[in-house]
């Protein structure tokens, strides 16, 4: 996801710095017109505005509160929006030792996959200062198509996660319905088409469902253990609120057996394969 950003940043006209854990990862940014930064350091030295997009709550704690991590090197002014989808509890706790050295943090996690990076037109929910999210605009613009505001610090993380309790419902309900099309003798791979523009229609069902169909399942779009780990925290943060979610905490189990058996880095359209290997087996 954030090269396809970077690179709508660049075609936007703003000057922007790169830096990865892996640095290969930011070589294509480079030949595009990204200048290179060799450390976080340097990144940090050379821009005003930090943007981190990166795989999971571990992954941002290290980036930020790790030995050699951005508080280390923050400076008063700066802002950090994190597109990444994280707890929404160690958001704020990062938010406020980054406040602290008075930095601010704008939590501001996307939906629209790769797709939607690519064409700029991502949805942003984001979490932190209004005024501060209205400064920001003009350059997350660049990125998507609609910022929406949502709270304090911390509220673009739970909106995410309630995004992708959504997603990841729709997307197991479409497994059941391709393989239950197709042992009733219904040409699944008409589903999508069939539904278009009903109730039923989605996002999830026009993309995902005629791979499902199809079994295209390559390349990956995207993974079924982003959404395992996305279902963990919608659960985690559920027992928190002492809100019931029946739903999203089976699903989560039905992920997490899929992803048992070697498919947490494929794409969620394997997910058919719950329901079909499971009758060829018996």
């Amino acid at each position: 996801m954030g090269i396809p950003m970077s690179r709508r940043l660049l075609l936007a006209g703003h000057e922007v710095t790169v830096w990865n854990r892996s640095p290969g990862k930011t070589a294509s940014l480079i030949e595009a017109g990204a200048h290179a930064a060799g450390s976080l350091q340097d990144l940090v030295d050379a821009v005003d505005i930090i943007m981190l997009c990166i795989s999971d709550t571990q992954a941002v704690r290290s980036v930020v509160s790790g030995s050699d991590g951005l508080l280390r090197f923050v400076r008063s002014g700066q802002v950090i929006v994190d597109f990444s989808s994280i707890d929404p509890e160690v958001t704020r706790e990062l938010a406020e030792r980054v406040q602290a050295e008075g930095v601010s943090w704008i939590d501001a996690p996307v939906s629209g996959g790769v797709a939607g990076a690519e064409s700029g037109q991502l949805v942003i929910m984001a979490g932190g200062d209004a005024a501060q999210l209205d400064d920001l605009r003009p350059v997350l613009t660049a990125v998507s198509q609609r910022v929406t505001h949502m709270g304090p610090v911390g509220s673009g993380q739970v909106t995410k996660i309630c995004n992708q309790m959504l997603v990841s419902c729709n997307v197991l309900v479409m497994a059941e319905v391709m393989a239950l099309a197709e042992k009733s003798g219904v040409a699944a791979n008409c589903i999508p088409s069939a539904l278009a523009g009903g109730f039923a229609d989605s996002i999830p069902l026009q993309l995902t469902g005629p791979r499902m169909a199809d079994r295209d399942f390559d390349p990956v779009k995207w993974h079924v253990k982003t959404l395992l780990k996305d279902l963990d925290m919608a659960n985690v943060l559920a027992r928190n609120m002492t809100s019931s979610v029946p739903m999203s905490g089976l699903a989560a189990e039905l992920m997490r057996q899929h992803a048992a058996k070697g498919n947490q880095d494929r794409d969620p359209s394997t997910l058919v394969e719950l329901y079909t290997e499971s009758t060829s087996e018996a």
